[in-house]
């Protein structure tokens, strides 16, 4: 019982710590995954894999996010004519 609530208090420390820009999510996916592999079974080093890719993968989403935001849209030209029909 000790063990899973150090690895829970490890876990919630690296969430509280800011992602590195090389990571992208992964050492935050990571320790997640790696909790929750090893409550289900001796699966940590998996849950570590799977966590990492997960992470990195909502990361990259949030930053395409972001820039989509950022970049205005293009502006109608007011003199410009289509084909009407």
């Amino acid at each position: 019982m000790r063990k899973i609530l150090l690895m829970f208090a490890l876990s919630a420390f690296t969430a509280a710590l800011p992602v590195i820009d090389n990571a992208h999510g992964c050492i935050k996916g990571a320790a997640v995954g790696a909790v929750v592999g090893h409550v289900a079974g001796r699966h940590g080093v998996a849950g570590a894999a799977v966590g990492c890719a997960v992470g990195h993968h909502e990361a990259k989403v949030k930053e395409k996010q972001a820039t989509q935001a950022k970049t205005p849209a293009p502006a109608k030209r007011e003199g410009a004519t289509s084909p009407q029909r």
